[in-house]
C-alpha cells in the first residue's frame, strides 16, 4: 500500500494501488475490461478531490424549472393508434435499473425479484408490460437490464423463465469500483477479487459509461434503436 503523503499526493498514490490491482488480472479480456473500469474510477476520484478542494456552493437562487409554454400537457397530446408508430417503437429499447439488493425488504437476491402483487416480482410486471406493447403493436421492443456484481449471477439464472415470451431481454453490468479510506483516500482493496465490503457498484450516474463499455449500446445502435 502506497502511502498518501508520498511524493506525488493522493492522486499518484491512488493511480499506483489501481495499477498494481490491474497487474493481478491475467492478461486478455478481463483485465482489458477491469483496467478500463479502474481508469473510469480514477478520472472520477480526481474530479472528487478538485471539486472538493475548488468547488463553490449551488445558487439555488439561480435554479430555475422550465416555461410552462416548454411542457406539454399529456391531456394535449395526440392520441395514436399502437400499430400506426410500430415505425417509432422499433427504434425504442426499454432499460431498468437492476443492481440493487433487496435484502432492506426482506428479500435475498435482486431487488427485483421481490414478490409485489399475485405472487408477481417486479420484473415479472416490467415483462408483462413490454411484451403486450409488443403484441398490440407488432413491434421489437427490448428490455435492457443493468445490473450490478450483487445481482447479476441471479439475474441470468431468473430471465430464463422469460424465454418464451415476446420480449428480447439483454443485460449488462454497472462498473465495479473500490472502496477507499476515509482518511487516506486510499483504496481498499488489495486483489481484484470480489471480497464483500471492499468494492461497490457505483450507482444511477455510471449508467451511461457502463453502457458504452458493455458494447451493447453499440449493438443497438446498429439495431436501428435510437431511444
Amino acid at each position: 500500500m502506497r502511502s498518501s503523503t508520498a511524493p506525488g499526493g493522493v492522486e499518484h498514490a491512488v493511480r499506483v494501488d489501481l495499477d498494481d490491482l490491474v497487474c493481478q488480472v491475467p492478461e486478455g479480456p478481463d483485465r482489458d475490461a477491469f483496467s478500463k473500469e479502474m481508469d473510469d474510477f480514477y478520472r472520477l476520484f480526481s474530479r472528487y478531490l478538485h471539486e472538493k478542494k475548488h468547488s463553490k456552493p449551488l445558487d439555488w437562487e439561480k435554479v430555475r424549472g422550465p416555461k410552462p409554454e416548454d411542457v406539454i400537457a399529456y391531456g394535449d397530446l395526440e392520441a395514436k393508434q399502437l400499430k400506426d408508430i410500430k415505425p417509432l417503437l422499433n427504434k425504442l429499447a426499454v432499460l431498468k435499473l437492476n443492481g440493487g439488493l433487496g435484502t432492506t425488504m426482506g428479500c435475498v437476491g435482486p431487488k427485483s425479484a421481490i414478490e409485489v402483487r399475485d405472487s408477481q416480482t417486479f420484473l415479472d410486471l416490467t415483462v408483462q408490460q413490454i411484451e403486450y406493447l409488443n403484441q398490440v403493436s407488432d413491434a421489437d421492443v427490448p428490455l435492457i437490464l443493468m445490473n450490478s456484481f450483487n445481482t447479476d449471477e441471479d439475474t441470468k439464472k431468473i430471465v430464463q423463465k422469460y424465454s418464451a415470451h415476446n420480449v428480447n431481454i439483454c443485460t449488462f453490468n454497472q462498473s465495479r469500483y473500490p472502496r477507499f479510506k476515509a482518511d487516506s483516500n486510499l483504496p481498499l482493496a488489495q486483489s481484484p477479487d470480489n471480497r464483500p465490503g471492499f468494492w461497490y457498484p457505483p450507482g444511477h450516474g455510471d449508467l451511461y459509461e457502463s453502457f458504452a463499455n458493455s458494447g451493447l449500446l453499440e449493438q443497438l445502435i446498429k439495431d436501428g434503436k435510437e431511444w
